[in-house]
């Protein structure tokens, strides 16, 4: 058996595990989780979680929080406009955003802007690698990102302020309160992302000789949002969480010459949640609305557009049973019917229910199992039946194995199905089949991860030209998708003196089954690393991200890419222990002034520069 066939029998087996990176270990008072899935039914995957600490270290948008601190690659159509994420080589649509145990990817288009979302505005922010469309349902095929807003019960009245003023008057304002005791527990917050966004592009000029700049950038994103818990007794508790936003920003000029465009796009969240225990049985009992609507003005100094509008109404029941001391299992029923309008696509309704059988296994402290399957029924398509299947064994407190192999899919959205003119009512949704192991190895302070994964996608939906010149989806590519990640992290304190460094990387072969070409947006190589330092009320930082050149067309024509980049930040604050927590902090973005762009035609920003005050009081 030659190198090549051995190499690819053993990623049939491989898998992605990632550390969370945590600056100190904190034991938490009672706490109800939003998404006690996630935690429940990870044994056999990786999770990785950002605390307080490490949200703050990066600009407000979720994009550049991610973008620096995890292996996922992002396609942005310059600073602050539409942001795409690719999660092991797979396309925008196949990762899921998870937020309080809710799938909110778009029901219009299948994705998430990444760039509308601000990481203030949780308590924690996860991302689970591989599949997880047992679960979470479309589109957790590469990976899933959690937005959690997790409710505390102890007595405190806790508010949070952080003012930033950047370069290209960028202000960010985040504001959260916390008022909780034993029984009631209420989060209070409003963020507000804004900017000129008028920055120059490095080395660019146009046919004056003058050096040109971001034209039609401006934004402005207004997050307002309420929580609150009530526990009836220590087994029973109500939730209600609440959120709405609106981003209204143009969009950045690729020519000078271009006609000014204008998006202004929103959402409404609400979510009832109630759970219970009764020993052996226990029950999660969720209702959710979900709104989103978007308006295009395709001449922004003409009061006309487009628009598409979506509501969703969600019911989920999941229903636990202890069997054992060491088995539990439980069933998931849910119905989601949306209706979705707009002048791209008429007025639809889709009615989905799905059930899903969950199994753990606890044989003892180091040996977890974990099983999953699921089915979807509906009109609009035929679902394959889905699994999940996992496993994990702690060998020693040196090293950690983990296993899991399962099925996910993706449904074609309302634009894929109903696009007028060129939706396509027969689209198949797409499915994946992903195997995977991960080696986890731990030694004092050192935490060394390998990690390699599998998974074959068949009838990706695209976009192509038909007979009549209209371009219509259709189910037509397999592909292959494999890939090795290394994650590196080490802390040390010495005295006062606080260390810890981190560093990512991600090998990503995401190649078209009979073309054997590399998807285009999809970079074989990146890196992310940072180091930090803190003593009595100094820290400070380094953050490095390095990401490969990427091809643009699909034929991976040389001469068509965008060449590899590399991007430093570097901060430093100082609490003056004025209140509870009174920092003053400097950021350097940038540092080298590089010039980089992740989408063709569509440059960054050089070097700049961000202020921030945060209190805590």
């Amino acid at each position: 058996m030659t190198l090549k066939k051995r190499f690819t029998f053993s990623l049939l087996l491989l898998c992605q595990v990632i550390l969370a990176q945590n600056d100190s270990i904190t034991k938490l008072k009672e706490v109800l989780v939003s998404d006690a899935n996630l935690k429940k039914y990870s044994n056999s995957q990786s999770v990785l979680k950002f605390n307080d600490s490490v949200i703050n270290k990066n600009e407000a948008l979720l994009t550049d929080l991610l973008n620096f601190n995890s292996t996922l690659y992002f396609k942005e159509y310059g600073r602050g406009m539409l942001s795409t994420v690719s999660f092991r080589g797979t396309t925008a649509s196949q990762t899921a955003v998870i937020w309080n145990g809710i799938n909110i990817n778009s029901q219009m288009n299948g994705s998430t802007d990444f760039n509308t979302i601000s990481g203030s505005d949780y308590n924690s922010i996860s991302v689970k690698a591989g599949g997880g469309s047992v679960l979470y349902g479309s589109g957790a095929v590469g990976g899933t990102v959690h937005l959690n807003n997790d409710l505390a019960f102890y007595n405190r009245f806790e508010t949070n302020l952080k003012l930033d003023y950047g370069s290209f008057n960028t202000i960010g304002i985040n504001y959260k309160t916390n008022i909780s005791n034993e029984k009631w527990s209420a989060q209070i917050g409003f963020s507000k992302n804004s900017s000129t966004n008028d920055y120059k592009y490095l080395n660019k000029y146009n046919w004056k000789g003058e050096q040109r700049w971001n034209q039609n950038g401006q934004y402005d994103i207004i997050t307002m949002s309420a929580n609150v818990g009530y526990k009836f007794d220590a087994k029973n508790s109500l939730k209600l969480y609440s959120q709405t936003s609106n981003t209204d920003r143009n969009t950045s000029l690729v020519s000078e010459s271009e006609t000014k465009t204008r998006y202004v796009n929103g959402f409404n969240r609400n979510l009832l949640e109630y759970d219970g225990d009764f020993g052996k049985f226990s029950t999660n009992l969720k209702a959710a609305y979900i709104f989103e609507n978007y308006q295009y003005y395709p001449d922004n100094s003409i009061n006309f557009f487009t628009y598409g509008k979506t509501e969703s109404f969600i019911t989920k029941a999941d229903l636990g049973y202890q069997i054992s001391k060491s088995t539990q299992i439980e069933a998931i029923l849910d119905y989601n019917r949306t209706k979705g309008y707009g002048s791209g696509f008429g007025d639809h309704v889709r009615e989905i229910s799905s059930a899903a059988l969950l199994v753990k296994q606890e044989l003892s402290v180091e040996w977890k199992n974990e099983f999953g399957i699921r089915k979807e029924f509906t009109d609009n398509y035929e679902s394959p039946v889905l699994f999940s299947l996992g496993s994990s064994y702690q060998f020693s407190k040196l090293y950690n194995l983990k296993l899991n192999l399962s099925r996910n899919f993706r449904i074609p959205t309302f634009n894929d199905l109903y696009w007028e003119t060129g939706g396509n009512p027969n689209l198949k949704p797409e499915s994946s089949y992903q195997a995977e192991i991960g080696n986890v190895f731990t030694f004092k302070s050192i935490s060394l991860t390998q990690t390699f994964y599998y998974m074959k996608i068949k009838d990706l939906l695209q976009w192509i030209p038909g007979s009549n010149g209209i371009w219509s989806p259709q189910n037509t590519d397999k592909v292959n998708s494999y890939g090795a990640e290394t994650l590196l992290s080490w802390k040390k304190q010495f005295g006062k003196n606080n260390f810890a460094a981190n560093a990512t990387y991600a090998y990503t072969a995401s190649k078209n089954e009979e073309t054997k070409k590399q998807l285009f947006y999809t970079p074989l190589n990146k890196v992310t690393a940072s180091v930090s330092y803190s003593r009595n009320r100094i820290s400070a930082y380094y953050q490095f991200m390095f990401n490969g050149f990427v091809y643009t067309r699909a034929d991976n024509d040389p001469t068509e890419i965008i060449n590899d980049y590399n991007v430093s930040n570097i901060g430093i604050d100082y609490d003056f222990k004025f209140l509870d927590t009174f920092k003053l902090g400097f950021q350097v973005l940038n540092l080298f002034n590089k010039e980089y762009e992740s989408l063709e035609y569509r440059p960054m920003p050089g070097r700049n520069f961000n202020l921030y005050l945060t209190l805590k009081f």
